[in-house]
């Protein structure tokens, strides 16, 4: 009997290799979860003291050979945002206790005099704790964190940062810069990375009854709006119309879209540009993972540092929020399976060489999972023992 040749090729044909099912990507409650546990436990003792406080921003740049203040209080501030905004906060006594013991060390940092606004230019971070502490506070009051034995130094804590706003902003330009030269009262360009954060700490303060000038508000909109050229890039600093380098976008990607939503939140909202910077995060968000967990800062041809990677994520998070409604089920789906592809298996992300900072990476991770607020479980609390 003849066998016919389909069926030859059948019985003779190399087997064929079945690919392995991708693992599937945890739910939005599950890593938040995992997230807010593993930032609990992350929590440390300042330098000299005996008080579980901190999430210290770790980078190259030191202070005395010491992890600079304005990295103590910024980190320290922005991983209690991520604990404050997941779901269950009010009910999870883990975290409460963390955050109450994190008010006190940002209430009493006031008094550092390494966060005082006045100082002689040069590189410097403390305009992270200024702005972040800031948006810390007002954040915590609207969460009922604080305390009534807390609340006079909060108070007076939020007034000290945002007049340290005032006092730092850049003359004539407007703005924020973190790498200053020739003296706090001398001209510079504005860095939109810096000054982005800052306006959200102005709207925010405003919106929670802070006394906040209008005129400083409108220009640090102005300052911001110069970074940007016509087709939606966003310069790493100016101090006149940007001129557009569309080559230098995909290092500009974290910088545009938290630019967009920036203004955006200041009642400036452009959805053309906010759609061109989520689009451009897409494209070119590789550009920055080849820098994530690298040694060294800001690195040709596009100069991007590592600790742009989560600042990107968290901002395109939120510029997504800001598209139509239609449009936000896909690119959420999209977003969350680009998050995922850099998440560790212990459930924490980190953008450094430094394990410290996964506190950073994580607390920005969980913040981006909240801005489309989807999270439909009740997250098992933080386990004690801090």
């Amino acid at each position: 009997m003849l066998i016919p040749l389909a069926a030859l090729f059948i019985l003779f044909a190399p087997p064929v290799e079945v690919p392995a099912p991708s693992p599937a990507l945890p739910t939005d409650a599950e890593a938040i979860t995992a997230g807010v546990s593993r930032l609990v436990a992350m929590q440390e003792k300042g330098p000299g003291s005996d008080i579980v406080a901190e999430w210290p921003y770790e980078g190259v740049y030191r202070v005395g050979g010491k992890i600079p203040y304005g990295y103590r209080v910024g980190g320290t501030s922005i991983a209690c945002l991520a604990l404050m905004k997941a779901p269950g906060f009010a009910a999870d006594t883990a975290r409460k206790d963390a955050v109450s013991r994190a008010i006190d060390f940002v209430v009493k940092s006031k008094d550092e005099p390494l966060l005082s606004p006045q100082y002689d230019g040069g590189y410097d971070v403390r305009g992270w704790a200024h702005c972040y502490g800031l948006r810390f506070l007002i954040a915590a009051n609207k969460a009922n964190a604080v305390s009534d034995a807390q609340k006079p130094a909060v108070d007076a804590a939020m007034a000290f940062y945002l007049d340290a706003l005032a006092k730092t902003e850049i003359p004539q330009v407007g703005g924020w810069q973190y790498a200053r030269s020739g003296g706090i009262d001398v001209p510079c360009g504005t860095s939109p990375f810096m000054t982005a954060p800052c306006l959200m700490a102005l709207v925010e303060a405003k919106a929670s009854g802070l006394a906040v000038s209008d005129e400083l508000i409108a220009r640090t909109i102005q300052a911001l709006e110069i970074t940007r050229g016509d087709s939606g890039y966003v310069a790493y600093n100016a101090q006149k119309q940007t001129r557009d380098d569309t080559k230098q976008i995909p290092g500009s990607i974290g910088r545009m879209c938290a630019v967009e939503v920036a203004l955006a939140h200041a009642g400036k909202k452009d959805e053309k540009r906010l759609r061109f910077a989520v689009d451009k995060f897409f494209e070119f968000w590789p550009e920055l993972e080849k820098r994530r967990k690298k040694s060294g800062t800001h690195l040709p041809p596009y100069n991007v540092a590592p600790y742009y990677f989560y600042y990107a994520f968290v901002h395109a998070a939120a510029a997504i929020e800001m598209l139509p409604e239609a449009d936000r089920a896909e690119l959420r789906a999209k977003f969350r399976e680009t998050l995922f592809k850099s998440r560790d298996a212990d459930g924490t992300w980190n953008d450094r060489v430094f394990p410290r900072t996964a506190s950073f990476g994580t607390a920005m991770s969980v913040l981006a999972l909240m801005e489309a607020a989807a999270v439909d479980a009740v997250l098992v609390p933080a386990k004690a023992g801090k």
